[in-house]
């Protein structure tokens, strides 16, 4: 059955986890243990209903503050899909973690109150989905029992946003007027909007079509790990594990290994099922050549002729995660696919402002939740894609050498020797 992942997003108290939660409820996704259990909590507290947003705020801090923290993930199905959920938090201290629950994702829900319209948040959130690549955006307006099911507000908020996100580089974005507490639109269409004539919201996350979101064409194999039982049934075996990042890779292709340049020929593909005659992303299998080359973690397989880029300068989007600001100069370990190298910044090209999306050149920091663009340099060479032609290629995170803490995360946007940025009018995602 077919796998959708998508995120929640938006800014504080606009119903993130309350929606996740009529998603589960009335789509029959919830154990009997579970509605119990938060049946007891939300009389314990006094509330009138039930309180939905406990089936995923399950730190102690969330419930008592009503908010989301950390990540969520659900899962759920229905008879036309599979689901894995991420309930990001939506407070501007928590952003980081909405982008960590976010940069696996392949559609976005926004959700926007229809009493407040498009908050600052609501548009940083929609801003870094851009960032990372997803490919779907859904905004829900929420809270529409608030404003008397009111279709004049639902039309002002939409045209407030697609004004602002004319600027983005988001090719599908869907709205829907919605109210999780009640359930109108969100599995079932709602006889209070008579008015709305488009789908519910699970209507749309099982039928959006994700078959084209998958780069099958740049063939990217990140080797992980070489396998080499070196029994007496194994004796001579070796595999090249890992998962496809993108493209498909056939028995009998040829490839070659970066970065040394050698060529061979697939031999077979493995997997724990067993042979196979061709795979794609983001199945985790085993390669054997024809040839023994010397190949170690961190090399790569791709197709001769269609090659990442080999460099130790690019330029990319960082969001940064960290208390401590990212400034010209620091230093940190670098981790890209299965590689890790030391990292300079070399040069912070500009801060974005996520309201305008205009950039301010004079930056020469980033602080926690701020985004910019920056130039690095690496102790090492690194096989890079851009971020729009592989996630997984042309993504990578900034570790603390002395911490091991993760402090942010990038985008590839150009690798090899400095190039013009365009200027702040025309910069958008």
């Amino acid at each position: 059955m077919d796998l959708l992942r998508f995120s929640t997003a938006g800014s504080v108290d606009d119903g993130k986890s309350t929606l996740i939660g009529r998603l589960l409820y009335d789509s029959k996704g919830i154990f009997e243990d579970q509605l119990q259990a938060i049946e007891r909590t939300s009389r314990r507290r006094g509330y009138s209903q039930v309180d939905l947003a406990l089936l995923t705020d399950g730190l102690r801090a969330e419930r008592e503050q009503g908010i989301t923290i950390d990540v969520a993930y659900r899962y759920f199905a229905t008879p036309r899909r599979k689901f894995i959920i991420a309930d990001t938090p939506g407070h501007v201290q928590y952003t980081r973690n909405m982008v960590t629950g976010s940069s696996t994702a392949e559609l976005a829900i926004v959700l926007v109150d229809a009493r407040k319209g498009v908050l600052e948040q609501s548009r940083r959130h929609a801003f870094i989905a851009t960032l990372l690549g997803i490919p779907h955006l859904l905004v829900a307006v929420n809270k529409m029992d608030l404003v008397a099911y009111d279709e004049a507000v639902f039309d002002a908020i939409v045209a407030d946003f697609k004004e602002w996100a004319a600027r983005l580089d988001v090719h599908d974005i869907t709205f829907i007027p919605i109210s999780a507490l009640h359930g109108d639109n969100v599995v079932q269409r709602s006889l209070a909007m008579p008015w709305w004539q488009g789908p519910s919201l699970l209507y749309h996350l099982e039928t959006v079509y994700t078959g084209s979101d998958r780069n099958l064409i740049d063939a990217r194999f990140p080797v992980q790990w070489i396998i080499r039982p070196q029994t007496d049934e194994h004796h001579d075996y070796r595999g090249y594990a890992g998962q496809i990042a993108t493209g498909v890779f056939k028995k009998g292709d040829e490839v070659v290994v970066l970065p040394s340049g050698k060529r061979s020929r697939i031999k077979k593909i493995e997997t724990f099922d067993g042979e196979l005659e061709a795979a794609g992303p983001p199945l985790s299998v085993s390669i054997l050549l024809e040839d023994d080359i010397d190949i170690s973690r961190g090399d790569m397989i791709c197709r001769p002729h269609n090659q990442p880029t080999v460099a130790q300068e690019f330029e990319a989007m960082i969001c940064w995660m960290h208390e401590r600001p990212m400034a010209e100069g620091g230093r940190y370990l670098l981790k890209h696919t299965s590689r890790t190298v030391r990292a300079t910044i070399d040069e912070l090209r500009y801060r974005m402002d996520v309201n305008t999306l205009h950039s301010d050149r004079a930056a020469t920091e980033l602080g926690l939740n701020e985004i910019g663009r920056a130039r690095l340099r690496t102790s090492a060479p690194l096989l890079l894609d851009t971020y729009d032609v592989s996630r997984a290629t042309g993504g990578f995170v900034l570790i603390d050498e002395t911490t091991y803490d993760t402090v942010g995360g990038g985008m590839v946007e150009h690798a090899g020797p400095p190039q013009e940025v365009p200027e702040p009018e025309s910069v958008a995602a």
